[in-house]
């Protein structure tokens, strides 16, 4: 499923890299800082302002609902104009629901900031993924997406480390303060160094070989559902789950770096992989070492395994993220954001379902690997499906 691009002259490497570049801290502002930043804040929280594992998962819940609210409305939206207005409201909206995070203590506050939160982060996963996207591919520019993903583990990692260097120094509220704070540094650049789209077919034109077909499509959905359940359980928990063990506690922080930097660079890893194998067998691939990083920390509590482990998740769920939307985006060139944005619906509706399921487990049970075993099975499905979506490619004539 190829696209053709055919471009007039090609713009600056320099213009190139700042529009890149607005997309990365359009990311780090809206995923990392306003969405990530609550994992390894979650710990904090239960032990400073009581929140309790049931409350923990259901703001990891209403997060997502806002995610999947937002995957909602750019999915039902064409116009990139609109879709460009709807960006820059998202930045503001992260920044502002990040730091008012610190400013109450009411569970109900905290569920609407935490939605609008999530809502917020369409905006760097979706729209600036698809504008970005799309501008490159009218510039006649290769039509990657690898770069402009960076920004999922740099956010980890930016968050990361401003929790970090704040705990123990100040508490937990002045703390979501600081990151609103810290977001005004991603904020800038996100909003002036993305430009709006060309009106009209100005630039190149656009067109695919082939549209994917209804059954493809489904197996796709549903094996990135399988992903996306798979994901948020380690992205909610991971930290919580790995400050348990004696030797980590009270790094979460740092766990969350690790995550952060193994992320950063596991576009172009995965990059390379596909080129090798192809997409299909590359998602499998990362799928398959995913279900193990969720898997290492019920067996053993070892350190450096579950260590490893948090650099296998991180090095594994943003090429998921990457390879799937690179995919879907280049079999619908004209309008990505929105068939990024149908995709992501799937994978959307893992996350609200996993984190509460989550929850309960371990209100139930005092743990989280009951949900770690359900998730890794999860994966394990979704590698299935990805299998039959590669037979069925194979046999499409």
């Amino acid at each position: 499923m190829s696209t053709r691009v055919a471009a007039l002259a090609p713009d600056s490497a320099a213009e190139r890299y700042r529009v890149i570049f607005a997309g990365v801290c359009a990311l780090i502002l809206t995923v990392g800082l306003a969405r990530f930043a609550y994992t390894p804040l979650l710990p904090i929280m239960r032990t400073e302002a009581g929140l309790s594992y049931l409350a923990g998962g259901w703001l990891a819940t209403f997060n997502y609902m806002g995610y999947i609210t937002g995957a909602l409305i750019a999915a039902s939206i064409s116009d990139l104009g609109r879709k460009y207005q709807l960006y820059r409201i998202g930045l503001v909206v992260a920044l502002a629901s990040t730091a008012a995070m610190g400013m109450t203590t009411d569970l109900t506050l905290w569920v609407v900031l935490r939605f609008i939160s999530g809502l917020s982060s369409t905006a760097g996963l979706l729209l600036a993924s698809g504008l970005v996207l799309n501008w490159l591919m009218r510039q006649g520019h290769r039509p990657e997406l690898g770069l402009h993903f960076t920004g999922l583990g740099l956010g980890i990692v930016v968050s990361g480390l401003a929790v970090a260097a704040m705990v123990g120094h100040l508490p937990w509220n002045l703390q979501w303060i600081g990151l609103g704070l810290l977001g005004i540094a991603f904020f800038l650049p996100a909003w002036w160094w993305l430009p709006a789209p060309a009106r009209g077919r100005s630039g190149a034109v656009l067109e695919s070989d082939r549209k994917p077909s209804r059954r493809w499509m489904w197996l796709l959905m549903g094996a990135y559902f399988c992903g996306g359940f798979g994901y948020v359980i380690s992205a909610t928990f991971i930290v919580s789950i790995l400050e348990k063990i004696p030797m980590l506690t009270g790094q979460g922080g740092w766990i969350w770096v690790i995550v952060g930097l193994a992320a950063a660079p596991s576009c172009f890893l995965w990059d390379r992989v596909a080129g090798a194998l192809g997409q299909i067998p590359a998602l499998i691939l990362a799928y398959g070492l995913q279900a193990l990083s969720i898997l290492l920390p019920v067996v053993t509590e070892h350190s450096a395994l579950n260590l490893f482990s948090a650099m296998l998740y991180g090095g594994t769920f943003v090429g998921i993220v990457s390879l799937t939307l690179s995919l879907v985006g280049r079999c619908f060139p004209e309008n990505p954001a929105k068939a990024m944005a149908r995709l992501t619906l799937s994978y959307g509706v893992a996350q609200i379902l996993a984190p509460a399921m989550a929850g309960y487990i371990a209100a139930m049970t005092g743990s989280y690997r009951g949900s770690l075993i359900v998730a890794a099975g999860v994966m394990a499905v979704g590698m299935l499906l990805l299998v039959l979506l590669e037979r069925y490619e194979e046999l499409e004539p």
